[in-house]
Order: C-alpha cells, then structure tokens, then sequence
C-alpha cells in the first residue's frame, strides 16, 4: 500500500517531486506509524463490512479501526465480535484484495485473546489493537494480552492506546497519570505503534461539544491536555511516541455553509467552479485548519469517523517543495557542525542545531507522504485525490 497510491501512476507524477513509499503490514513499526494517516473508524457491527474496507482501500485509507467500544450499543458486542469474525474470514478468502492496517479496537483485555483464536488463519490480516481509556492502572493488562495473543498467534501485533479517560483531563491528576502511561507503553515501547487521543470524552467531562467553525485547540482545557501529552510523550529526543490527532465529529455540512468558506478560507484559495462544488461535499474549513493546528502542535495522523475526511487530511499531510528543501539541506552531512544559513527559497533562517529534529521529522513524513512538486499545493492534491 502507499498513500495515494489509487491514483493513477502518470497523475502521481504530476503532483509529486518525491511520490511516497510503498509499505505493507510487515513494515518496520518506524514507518508505519509514520504513514498511519487518517485513520477510519467503522462500528464492528456493519453487515458489509469485509465490503467497506475493500471500498476504502480503494479510495485512499490506509489504515481502520473497528470498533467494539463506544460506536456499538453494550448489547450488541456479542454480535460484534461474531460479525468481525465472520468478516474477516471473508476478507481472507479474497486473495488480491488491497486492504488497509486493520485494528480492532476493544472494551476488556479478555477480548484480545479470544478473538485472535476464534480468527484463526486471518488474524494475518490483523495489525493489532485499539486500547480505551488507558492509564497505567487499567492499560498494562491490556499490553500484556496483547504481548500473549503476539506470542500464542505467531503474529506480529501492535498497540494504539487511547488517552481519553477523567485523570488526565483533571489538573490535579494529569502529570501523576502521564508519568504512568509513559512507564506503562516504554515497558512495551517495540508494540506501541502510536498513542491516541480521544478528545470527545475530555470534553464530555465538562458538557462541552465544539462546534463545526471550532477546532480542538479553541477549547481551552482540551488544548491544555494536547499540550502536555506532547510535552510528556512526544519528545524528539527519542523517548517519545507519535501521537495522532484527535477526531472530527462534523461531516456533510449544507452547501450554504460552504461557499462563503471556499472564497475566504486561507487554506481554500479555489477559483474553478466546479473544483468548489466538488470540495463542498468532500472538506469542511474547521477540519482543514484543525489538520494544520494538529502538524504544528506535534501531532502526525488522525482520527476519522467519516470517509470524506480522509482525503484532506493526507493531503494536508504532504510535504511542501519548501519544507522539503530546507530539511534536506538542515541534514546535509556536512551540516553536522551547525551553523545558520539561509533558505533555497531566500525568506527565512535555517539553523541547523536547532531545526535538526524538526527536519528529522519531516523528511520521515515525506517519505510516506510524498513530497509535493513546487507548484502543487493542497488544492491540487485534494483535487486530484477526490473521486469523481
């Protein structure tokens, strides 16, 4: 798989200087989570569901969830967990079949070992799994499941903790509880593909919903958390995890809404007509600028509940010629020494000590989302990236 890669050969040419790399499931866990991208969730319980991840994959997602926690009634998780397997039983007899990073995200720890046996032959198809609510009290026993179903499986299995419950939102309690996650996920480092955010149950603890002109970062006391999950388990200093940005909850907005954005967006500068009729249905502004909010605050990745985010957010996620040239020139070998020198596009300072994580980071984002060509921006791409 690649991002992008369901465009056609001669259209990613067009738009790309350095096209991204191709990956698999066996990738090293460096890159993968990397290239994770928006990640889409779907409820366990959808009948077509071998057929949605088929149809996804074809459009561009690179990575899903399924989802047995809150997307699902407490009633229904029996029938979840049958449905899954029937499911991906399914997916295994479709040889050829493209498919994404599949996860399934779970309630208890038990659920981990059972459903890798009642897989069986297509847990090969199965990246790992998604662990709610986690702390260091309730998460270590989700690791060491899934440590047990790796080990009893033969098959290499990744962990996405999310970080999401009351003790981390509270003031009182969040660096006590951000000094146990870390121990907790650096005791298991080698199967924590990235940590989560789970942004609406921080804002449930307080009766707050934003709104679809808000991102995460105007709520205050959630930009707080953002902050310190960053400041605590992001670092570039090599102790850190990639953490993804957290969900947008707004999709299909009226057209009315739309057409005063597409004029006066900064990140939708569109002239055709017919290229903003077609972003009307596919992008909405909060979204675009929480993506461009989330880069900046250290985040890679997001979480998506709804197809038509997907798009915007891997094409957000490219690297720009201009980025690109000055992380290649930061990280020249003969560079090692530092110094400051000035940009091959002549508007801003390079230096070299200081941006060198920065460039390190960018250049890994490149080489899974590609590096645009001088004269293509985000239009461009999304542009060529909606189906028509």
């Amino acid at each position: 798989m690649r991002h992008f890669g369901h465009l056609a050969p001669e259209v990613r040419q067009r738009l790309f200087h350095q096209e991204p790399c191709e990956f698999t499931a066996d990738s090293p866990a460096r890159l993968l989570s990397a290239a994770l991208g928006a990640t889409l969730y779907s409820p366990a319980t959808r009948p077509r569901l071998a057929d949605d991840i088929v149809k996804q994959a074809g459009h561009g997602v690179v990575s899903m969830v399924l989802c047995l926690e809150d997307s699902i009634d407490d009633a229904d998780v029996a029938a979840g967990e049958a449905n899954l397997v029937g499911q991906f039983a399914d997916l295994a007899a479709r040889p050829g079949a493209g498919l994404p990073l599949l996860f399934i995200r779970v309630r208890v720890p038990g659920q981990i070992p059972d459903l890798v046996r009642r897989l069986g032959p297509a847990v090969r198809l199965l990246s790992g799994f998604v662990l709610p609510k986690f702390t260091a009290e309730r998460g270590l026993p989700f690791l060491e499941a899934v440590e047990a179903a790796e080990a009893e499986s033969g098959r290499r299995l990744f962990a996405m903790p999310v970080l999401e419950s009351p003790e981390l939102l509270y003031r009182e309690s969040r660096v006590e509880t951000l000094e146990g996650i870390f121990r907790a996920v650096d005791k298991h480092r080698e199967r924590v593909l990235a940590l989560r955010l789970g942004v609406t149950d921080f804002c449930s603890s307080y009766g707050l919903r934003r709104a679809p002109d808000m991102t995460a970062y105007d709520v205050q006391v959630v930009a707080s958390v953002i902050a310190d999950v960053v400041n605590m388990l992001a670092r570039a200093d090599g102790t850190g995890f990639t953490v993804t940005g957290p969900v947008w909850e707004y999709f299909r907005m009226p057209e009315r809404m739309f057409k005063p954005q597409l004029r006066q967006s900064p990140f939708l500068q569109v002239q055709a007509v017919e290229l903003r009729e077609r972003l009307i249905e596919h992008a909405m502004d909060g979204l675009l600028r929480e993506i461009s909010l989330d880069h900046a605050n250290g985040l890679l990745g997001k979480t998506c509940i709804h197809p038509s985010h997907v798009l915007p957010v891997h094409a957000l996620s490219v690297v720009s010629h201009e980025e690109f040239s000055d992380a290649a020139d930061i990280l020249r070998p003969e560079r090692g020494g530092g110094g400051v020198l000035r940009s091959a596009y002549t508007n801003k300072m390079n230096e070299v000590k200081p941006h060198r994580a920065w460039a390190e980071r960018t250049l890994q984002r490149a080489e899974v989302f590609g590096v645009a060509r001088e004269d293509v921006g985000f239009v461009e791409l999304l542009a060529a990236a909606i189906p028509s």
